[in-house]
């Protein structure tokens, strides 16, 4: 079709989960439920840890770090979701779209400024248990204040530069077919396939440069654990292991969860792309995994019970 006779689309219509009445009745309360949680969860994680002095230490940092980041990720999906459930109008503006994809863009199109936050800060994390565990006696220097504030400061550099990039590209493209998104937020992936220009470059700058920035971290978190775990077979005692090991256990399952889910949706061509099973997975990495995250590093970690336990007696 020539591009004088082309519609430009200025608008969309996201149609969220289901269109069922019903049922988003019931999703409404349980998105509502899930958000509550994650924020107030995350918020007393990174209460404790600021009013906790013995918890001043770099793996600290980096996880008041990480709820701080997850508050942020949930915040640019589900609020707009949870009114767009209550809203008879499901229109939302290109520039509103491009926004929200923006702070949404940054794990190979999670829409994440915040999402590639967490991929980083994970790597982080292993970093800091890898020193910790393998080179003890050179902890503190090897993890000083202003070596954490780095890494924690190069993380959202990269986030940043990575959503902006993707933003701009998609900035350039047209619109003029359908308008209607199968989705609950404004995701790369549906908005590339309903674009009438030819997104070969994005496609193959998410996949590319996509890959690169999930990937770089997770080698990071997989190499740090090789030497962690070669380490811990080395301690004689039986307990000694266990006790090492559990050290990691919270941040290894954030680690499965977090990756299993990005890469099952970013890590792929696109003409492998599903709107039903990248819904059901993006939920997970975008509501489910955020509010658990203070679940798993609270319910396995003795210093964090007390720290959680010492805030409660302040408030009561």
């Amino acid at each position: 079709m020539p591009k004088e006779n082309q519609s430009h689309i200025t608008e969309f219509l996201l149609l969220g989960l289901t269109t069922d009445p019903k049922q988003q009745v019931w999703l409404f309360a349980s998105f509502l439920a899930m958000y509550l949680v994650n924020v107030v969860g995350n918020s007393v994680i990174i209460a404790a840890i600021r009013g906790d002095a013995h918890l001043h230490t770099p793996m600290y940092f980096f996880l008041s770090n990480l709820s701080l980041v997850d508050i942020c990720f949930t915040n640019v999906i589900v609020p707009r979701m949870l009114a767009n459930m209550l809203s008879k109008s499901k229109k939302v503006a290109f520039a509103q779209c491009l926004t929200q994809m923006y702070f949404f863009v940054a794990c190979a199109c999670i829409s994440l400024w915040f999402g590639i936050t967490d991929s980083f800060l994970l790597a982080a994390m292993a970093i800091d248990r890898y020193v910790a565990i393998c080179n003890p006696l050179r902890y503190n220097t090897a993890m000083s204040p202003r070596r954490c504030l780095l890494l924690v400061v190069a993380s959202w550099a990269v986030s940043h530069l990575h959503s902006l990039t993707h933003t701009i590209l998609m900035a350039r493209l047209s619109f003029c077919g359908p308008n209607v998104i199968h989705h609950f937020f404004c995701d790369v992936q549906p908005l590339l396939t309903l674009s009438c220009s030819d997104t070969s470059v994005n496609e193959l700058l998410a996949f590319t440069e996509g890959s690169f920035v999930i990937m770089s971290p997770f080698i990071f978190i997989i190499v740090s654990y090789v030497h962690i775990t070669r380490a811990v077979l080395r301690v004689p005692s039986g307990g000694g292991r266990y006790k090492v090991f559990s050290t990691c256990g919270s941040h290894l399952t954030v680690v499965v969860l977090f990756y299993g889910t990005i890469i099952s949706v970013y890590i792929r061509p696109s003409s492998t792309y599903s709107v039903t099973k990248d819904r059901v997975v993006t939920v997970i990495y975008t509501v489910v995994i955020p509010m658990l995250n203070p679940f798993i590093y609270s319910l396995r970690n003795k210093d964090m019970k007390q720290a959680l336990r010492k805030l409660t007696g302040r408030t009561e």
